[in-house]
């Protein structure tokens, strides 16, 4: 495993200006165009492309040869925590995020540290998750969405600092974790905080500057559309809704399709109405910011699913017509299929429940409205049990869909619940609000169950079921990629393997153990020719947090080593 250069020797080659000149001459600004339709060989955003499909068309690796897969470099990042962001990967360079807001440039054929960028934070800050999702690039630059609610534009050469902007005042909740998403020339983020009572919001941000170009609240104020789903006065500004993890973009309609978090404190009878626009999915203009469409997953959320992931962009027949479509598989147990509407608008077509769900009793046809089983509706002073759990059928690992087999997959999670009950509690800025304690979550599982964790997958046409991987002795907290090579990589498990699967038939074709459990999405590139696999291995936050709870439930070994690593694999 190559070594990181001594903080001592980095800095002295920073200030000579050696490190990263050999790429200074030779880097690819990343521009509009490039975005729209990435070159296959370069990973230039979270998802592969502004669709969010997590495939990549690169054919070299494929099920005839996955088998011949060996690792050609590894980098420690010397970091803990939830590793959780893919590696970006322009013109032979790969940028990495690691947690506490930390960004490394290493050459992607070598893995030969380029530069590297560590955030101060603020004396006395803390974050529910320390983790980072993920950078953007745009022009010469390198864009990070820092711990603390700071936007952060770096030089993509050198790493140095060209500005910074703040974004969300951390002292009343806010951080970020999410990656940047880069719309003409905007840079645009989200924000965490939802535990905290926070007001979520989008913001854009001019590529250059650092400028505010506009910014929408994804709860309204009164007299705004949707104010009316607010009937407590005042419990708006504390809703929750935050906008934690990064959009996709429809280029043609210039549309933004971003996911909202939980409503806040947890308990709809402290904050009574639907409170739009919560659990959902917004159309924003990409222009303006100005909401065009919504689609509300549930409405006066209590069970913290998060509708925190944005759709896939995903062409599909209906009622034997190709619909302009959107996909997306949600906290909440179910898969949706979606239209996007010429206007913006977002229309429900169907959902199915990809694993078992007490708390829908139906869903109207429709209007996609769920009828809720109050039964399974905690609420102030009332216990109820839900499954599948607050972490839900999925929780923010990405999904994939691969327009070669024509199907979706989905790292689920089944056979879970829990079971709180809630409490009115002040709420001081900054500090945990929820109406619940994390000792009384009352976490679950069905001991006689022959497996938690799987792969799931769909036909998008049909809607019928495919394959499945089961996991009898772990939870799946790993994205998956699926590629032109007819192949799905992902981890998320607590045995530390990266595996390969036959994207057709489900057959497990190599695996390779790492050093901890990995949780970040694989991506794809080529250099020189050569196509690679990358992954960052690091277990840690949700992911250790449910399995320390998992062992004293099942007996399993809740010590999954953590420390990050770029994996970095090739066939030889």
């Amino acid at each position: 495993m190559r070594g990181l250069l001594s903080g001592t020797c980095l800095a002295a080659l920073l200030a000579a200006g050696l490190v990263g000149a050999a790429h200074s001459a030779d880097y690819a600004p990343v521009t509009d165009s490039r975005l729209d339709n990435p070159e296959p060989e370069n990973w230039l955003m979270t998802r592969g492309t502004y669709k969010g499909w997590s495939y990549s068309p690169l054919d070299q690796i494929n099920t005839s040869n996955v088998r011949n897969l060996v690792p050609v470099w590894s980098v420690a990042t010397g970091v803990d925590s939830g590793h959780e962001a893919p590696p970006i990967v322009n013109n032979g360079v790969m940028f990495v995020s690691t947690p506490y807001a930390q960004v490394m440039a290493l050459d992607a054929a070598s893995g030969d540290l380029l530069w590297r960028y560590k955030r101060k934070l603020p004396e006395g800050f803390s974050a529910l998750h320390n983790t980072n999702r993920g950078v953007a690039l745009y022009g010469d630059k390198v864009y990070l969405a820092g711990l603390d609610a700071v936007l952060v534009a770096l030089d993509a050469r050198t790493g140095k600092v060209v500005w910074e902007t703040k974004v969300g005042d951390w002292k009343d909740g806010y951080y970020m974790t999410m990656a940047p998403l880069v719309v003409k020339g905007k840079i645009l983020v989200g924000v965490a905080g939802g535990e905290f009572g926070v007001r979520g919001f989008v913001e854009a941000f001019d590529a250059e500057t650092g400028k505010s170009a506009w910014k929408t609240y994804s709860i309204p104020a009164p007299g705004e559309p949707g104010s009316d789903t607010w009937q407590k006065p005042d419990t708006w500004k504390t809703g929750g809704a935050s906008t934690w993890m990064t959009g996709n973009y429809d280029v043609a309609s210039n549309t933004v399709y971003w996911g909202t978090g939980n409503g806040s404190p947890w308990f709809g009878d402290q904050r009574p109405g639907d409170n739009l626009y919560t659990s959902s999915t917004l159309a924003l203009d990409g222009d303006s910011g100005k909401l065009i469409g919504h689609f509300q997953y549930q409405q006066n959320e209590d069970w913290d699913w998060d509708a925190m992931n944005a759709p896939m962009l995903v062409d599909f027949q209906h009622n034997g017509t190709t619909i302009p479509g959107l996909l997306t598989p949600q906290r909440n147990g179910y898969l949706y299929w979606l239209e996007r509407e010429p206007n913006g608008g977002i229309k429900y077509l169907n959902a199915v429940a990809y694993v078992p769900q007490n708390v829908f009793k139906s869903i109207d046809a429709t209007t996609g409205r769920p009828v809720i089983d109050m039964d399974h509706k905690p609420g102030t002073g009332k216990m109820a049990q839900f499954c599948p759990g607050l972490w839900g059928g999925k929780d923010w690992p990405y999904e994939s869909y691969s327009p070669k087999t024509g199907m979706v997959y989905i790292p689920a999670n089944e056979n879970h619940c829990n079971k709180f009950e809630g409490k009115v509690e002040e709420r001081v800025p900054g500090q945990w609000w929820t109406g619940v304690a994390v000792p009384d979550f009352h976490f679950s599982v069905d001991t006689k169950a022959g497996f938690y964790g799987e792969i799931k997958t769909y036909d998008v046409n049909t809607g019928a079921p495919g394959w499945r991987q089961l996991y009898s002795r772990s939870m799946m907290w790993g994205s998956l990629l699926t590629t032109g090579g007819n192949l799905v990589f992902g981890g998320g498990t607590n045995d530390r393997e990266f595996r390969a699967y036959n994207a057709s038939t489900g057959e497990e074709l190599w695996h390779f153990k790492t050093n901890s459990g990995i949780i970040a999405p694989p991506s794809s590139f080529a250099v020189n020719g050569v196509q690679y696999i990358a992954v960052q291995s690091g277990y840690g936050v949700d992911a250790a947090f449910q399995e320390q709870l998992l062992s004293e439930l099942v007996g399993w070994q809740a010590d999954v080593p953590q420390g990050g690593v770029v994996w970095v694999f090739a066939v030889r």
